[in-house]
């Protein structure tokens, strides 16, 4: 009887979750079953590989690796920058590919240069205030908002926005550019410290199998 540990993988929901799924198909795992709309199941088994799986929202992902709930996850590098929580990062997937950018109105570029007191909505405060204290050296207000933050800067909320681009194309249509790159974004996979130690023979072959479909 294989006695074995089940290695528990916390995946972050929508397309994160469909494009792991299928690269991890491509090293012969399979776990389809996840993605059935229609079913009521929290947590889904490989008893082949001794696996697990289960979906989480994003934000979720890192805290469920942290406290050891999850052995690896599945999140994107916004949410591990913004969190910000003990878990090894150890493999990025490539996929899910986009930039966290300053946007606004072409005008709020001069702000930008002058290192002038502004005020930045975002969804991502943490990423916002290490970016403008801890790279560029400015003071700035930082608004947290949950909703579209391209508003801000239409309603004279803010000076700037802090957000994720992918097409630019949702900026665009409102007026704004991107005024500055803070950093590409993807998705990655992050590791518990401890399972790292513990499991590291099934967690490296894991990753350098991905590494050669990658």
């Amino acid at each position: 009887m294989n006695k074995e540990k089940y290695l528990t993988f916390a995946l972050g929901k929508g397309r994160l979750a469909e494009h792991t799924i299928e690269l991890m198909s491509k090293i012969g795992i399979t776990c389809d079953e996840i993605l059935d709309k229609k079913t009521r199941k929290l947590i889904f088994v490989d008893e082949v590989h001794r696996l697990k799986f289960f979906l989480a929202k994003g934000p979720d992902v890192p805290t469920y690796v942290e406290y050891g709930a999850a052995d690896i996850g599945v999140v994107g590098k916004d949410t591990i920058l913004e969190e910000a929580r003990r878990a090894y990062e150890v493999l990025d997937l490539g996929f899910g590919k986009c930039r966290m950018c300053v946007c606004g109105p072409e005008s709020a570029g001069a702000l930008l240069k002058n290192h002038e007191m502004i005020r930045v909505a975002t969804k991502y405060p943490v990423i916002a205030r290490d970016y403008f204290y801890n790279v560029k050296h400015q003071t700035v207000d930082i608004i947290k908002l949950n909703g579209s933050v391209e508003l801000g800067p239409l309603v004279g909320l803010s000076d700037v926005i802090v957000d994720i681009v992918e097409t630019g194309s949702t900026l665009k249509e409102n007026g704004l550019v991107v005024l500055e790159e803070v950093c590409p974004l993807s998705a990655r996979m992050i590791v518990n410290q401890v399972s790292m130690q513990m499991e590291s023979e099934r967690i490296n072959d894991l990753i350098t199998r991905l590494k050669e479909v990658l």
